[in-house]
């Protein structure tokens, strides 16, 4: 790969220094509005704060007291203490009264000057707990069963009980849901910090904040915050957020702000619920302790009995039966009123997990007593720190705040509202006044937190914040920003391969500073062995004043291509892969020279259908030791081989979410399907067009969460091509030569070894998460993960299309001169099976690839290894 030079740079050392500080975790049809208008009491009568601070503490023990619900008497705002016991609780009103509660403590309030700042100390009793009295009749630690034991027969009243007791069990519900996020960078070095170069950002360090107990210093990156309205309707299933207000900042400017949002949203659970069988989360499936299953995996133990002023209460712990699999440790408490319903919990992790990165998980939910009875869900607080190395060296903390509130049950809208769209967003939603926030948020932001906002306004009227987030950007997103165009992607400065030899390309794209509705884009390249000029000018008409890299599209796009390329071959498309991608196993000497006019049309929707039409005028040319023939007495050469089809594509993916990277959309992996469809008719005579046929490709792609064994990802494939076409036009069998590890394509195939013209596959390939390794001994400790894959091709090549059987075809390229041939696949499909090694340096993973059959083709091989590079959590 090229370098870049920027001269721009005063300090280009420190520069880079700085972005590397905050890369390492993250370089990584329609509806109508049903939107009810929002209405915000922007008149509210302001007045003086009152303000509470001081510490919490056990009054037998005298330990700090974690996680004390601390409010405002007649309020519904409030704050809970640190885990070193300490609060601070700032509201605006005039307040005489405070209130300190928790499960397992009794209630204490507290009588304070309303309208001024007041400093308390307080200390909490226990509520009275009854336990059975034990008898030990052994000094001999007794085996763990579930058979005869009282705590797996209570987790099972909990399981039984699970339906009753979820939120979906109301025919109608809504509320108010308050969302926030953030993230920092923690354990900056003292160097650096002091280092004349971060002297001007020193002002955003955040010195209230504690990780793990300990207050250090802080640098904010992502903060956000949002209010929605939830409707839920039982049958038929439908559930609609409407966004009321958000506010964010993203000092990470050189991350996309939406894409980030998704992907920490997912991070630290999207939408955390107990009663299912598994919870999402650290991009993981984890089994829940009231799993139906979770008997088997977890291990329950009694260790409190709890009276409060609402019924009896029993404190449940667990711990994993293997330390090494994605499950939590923590605590339950169970109500016994009948419901057995979860009244709170506490979810943690053990140091023994396959996780990479993650130094601690804490997941937190607190349930309230609505008045007939029953529990709901109240608040979800999931705090998490990442870092490269496991204790040591810079690392990112955040934490997500839930919470729900004004719960209306069994109280449905008119019956055109749940018509509309899922997500629904007001108009203008972006509020940025400071009292409505104050106002509107269920708690109190800490000292820290309220000045986040105008520390970010201060940052980003800075020169050189501007300057080294060009730097980031450039180096993170591939594209050099030069105002109203950008330079890239500079992953392609720089590539090899046997045809062109060193080959260099410059490219760029305009920015919508140029223009909102027509963009610019294309490169142009340089062959040292070939000694020629590519070239890919393009240009687009957009209809929504979106760019063509960003979702949704809507545009109509007209671009000219001549470039060289593998017949059947699919670069990599990851920078990760790009590297092995240039290194090949065999012989690769098959090569198309390729002339593109095309217009095409794309529309994207809301709901993920999108279609997109096309036109496309192609002429290629055969190189290397590939040749067009045709198969009469002479083997005539042909010179190249045009086409003009006409194009549909249809695609739908429900449900799904993208990380909008600047050159690929990156799918969020879930378990919902993907569906497309292609349809490609060409006409003959038409622009020069040779050939008539028609072509019909489908696929769907799913990814099936099996809990603890992992997941799945399946692929299901097929073809028709109707018409007589010479081979080139053939189906050609998607291969891999190279030594990187490729999931949608044939890994120990070679480049145009098969053509067919119908067939159908089918790919699976299981990753295990580790739930194997994990029970041998010193071997868990590499944290390693299984992978096994299988792939079957099977399909066909009709007499007509058959240059054997068939005149004027062009003749199969044949295994001379070292080349490998090309095959019609026949009745016997294609099959190749491989098992995976992953995570070896949280980076590599090793696949031995096993081809069952056609081994008589020259060339070929049983075995091969492949490679891929990926950091995963």
């Amino acid at each position: 790969m090229g370098s870049l030079k920027i001269s721009r740079l005063s300090r280009p050392k420190e520069s880079i220094f700085f972005i590397f500080l905050l890369i390492p975790l993250f370089s990584i049809a329609q509806q109508t509005d049903s939107l009810k208008t929002a209405t915000n009491n922007a008149d509210k009568t302001l007045q003086s704060a009152t303000q509470v601070s001081g510490t919490i503490k056990d009054a037998v023990t005298g330990k700090p007291l974690p996680f004390i619900s601390v409010r405002f008497t007649g309020n519904a705002g409030g704050t809970s203490s640190d885990v070193q016991g300490q609060f601070n609780l700032s509201r605006t009103g005039l307040y005489s009264k405070i209130t300190f509660s928790y499960v397992g403590y009794q209630s204490l309030t507290k009588v304070i000057k309303p309208g001024q700042a007041n400093e308390l100390h307080v200390t909490l009793r226990t509520s009275q707990t009854q336990l059975k009295e034990v008898t030990v009749t052994s000094t001999k630690k007794a085996k763990y069963r579930n058979k005869g034991n009282p705590a797996v027969e209570l987790i099972q009243q909990v399981i039984d009980h699970k339906a009753e007791n979820r939120i979906e069990s109301f025919d109608y519900i809504q509320y108010k849901q308050y969302e926030r996020t953030i993230l920092s960078a923690f354990n900056l070095a003292k160097k650096f910090t002091d280092s004349k170069f971060f002297t001007k950002y020193k002002f955003l360090l955040d010195t209230t904040q504690k990780v793990n107990g300990k207050t250090e210093p802080s640098l904010p990156l992502f903060f956000t915050e949002k209010l929605s309205d939830i409707y839920y309707r039982k049958e038929p299933s439908k559930n609609i957020q409407v966004l009321n207000a958000r506010k964010d900042i993203n000092i990470m400017k050189f991350i996309d702000t939406a894409g980030l949002d998704v992907f920490v949203n997912r991070l630290y659970g999207d939408n955390i619920d107990i009663y299912e069988n598994n919870i999402f989360i650290i991009n993981r499936q984890f089994l829940s302790p009231i799993s139906d299953h979770s008997p088997n995996y977890y291990k329950f133990f009694i260790t409190d009995t709890i009276k409060t002023d609402k019924g009896k209460l029993v404190e449940l712990s667990f711990t994993p039966r293997a330390k090494g699999d994605l499950l939590f440790e923590g605590k339950l408490l169970v109500t016994l009123d009948g419901h057995y319903a979860v009244e709170g919990c506490e979810l943690n992790v053990n140091k023994l997990i396959n996780l990479n990165f993650m130094r601690s998980l804490q997941v937190k939910l607190n349930f309230e007593r609505l008045t007939n009875g029953r529990y709901i869900i109240k608040k979800s607080d999931v705090k998490a720190d990442f870092g490269i190395l496991k204790t040591k060296g810079i690392g990112i903390n955040g934490e997500r705040i839930v919470s729900f509130s004004n719960y209306i049950i069994n109280q449905p809208q008119d019956a055109g509202f749940y018509k509309g769209k899922s997500f629904q967003v007001i108009q203008n939603p972006r509020q940025q006044d400071t009292g409505y926030w104050s106002h509107s948020r269920p708690d109190t932001l800490n000292a820290g937190m309220a000045q986040i906002y105008g520390k970010i306004n201060k940052l980003e009227n800075m020169h050189a914040y501007k300057r080294d987030t060009w730097l980031a950007a450039t180096l993170t997103g591939g594209y050099a920003n030069l105002g109203p165009v950008e330079l890239g992607p500079l992953g392609s400065l720089y590539s090899y391969d046997t045809q062109e030899g060193s080959r260099f390309q410059i490219g760029g794209r305009s920015k919508p500073q140029l223009s909102e509705n027509v963009y610019f884009g294309g490169w142009a390249a340089y062959g040292t062995r070939d000694k020629e000029f590519k070239y890919s000018p393009n240009v687009y008409f957009s209809f929504n004043k979106t760019p063509y890299y960003r979702y949704p599209n809507n545009y109509l796009k007209v671009g000219y291509l001549y470039d060289v390329n593998v017949p059947g071959y699919n670069y990599a498309n990851t920078s990760a892969q790009a590297a092995l991608s240039s290194f090949h196993s065999g012989k690769t000497d098959y090569w198309v020279y390729s002339r593109i006019f095309s217009v095409v049309y794309v529309n994207e929707f809301e709901n993920h259908f999108s279609y997109t039409l096309s036109f496309k005028n192609w002429n290629q040319r055969a190189a290397g030791t590939l040749v067009y023939q045709l198969n009469d007495a002479a083997n005539t050469k042909v010179g190249g081989l045009t086409t003009s089809e006409v194009g549909l594509n249809l695609r739908y993916a429900p449900h799904e979410q993208i990380l909008q990277g600047t050159q690929y959309r990156h799918i969020v992996d879930s378990k919902n399907p993907i569906f497309s469809l292609q349809i490609d008719h060409d006409f003959k005579g038409f622009m020069n067009g040779d050939y008539a046929y028609t072509n019909f490709t489908g696929r769907i792609d799913k990814r099936f969460y099996l809990s603890q064994l992992g997941f799945a990802d399946v692929t299901l494939m097929g073809n028709y091509l109707s018409g007589k076409v010479p081979f080139p036009l053939l189906n050609i069998a998607s291969a891999n030569q190279s030594i990187a590890y490729d999931p949608d394509a044939y890994n120990e195939m070679h480049y145009l070894e098969f053509v067919s013209d119908h067939y159908v596959g089918f790919n699976i390939t299981q990753s295990f998460n580790g739930f194997f390794l994990n029970k041998i001994p010193l071997i868990s400790r590499l944290k390693l993960r299984e992978f096994l894959s299988f792939k079957v091709l099977y399909g066909g090549l009709r007499a007509e299309n058959d240059p054997l059987y068939s005149p004027n075809l062009y003749v199969l390229p044949a295994a001379v001169n070292g080349a490998n041939g090309t095959y019609a696949l026949g009745n016997t499909p294609y099959v190749e099976a491989g098992v995976g090694i992953g995570n070896i340096f949280k980076l590599l993973r090793v696949d031995l690839v096993k081809r069952f059959n056609y081994l008589d083709h020259p060339g070929t091989s049983a075995y091969s290894i492949k490679f891929s590079l990926r950091p995963h959590f």
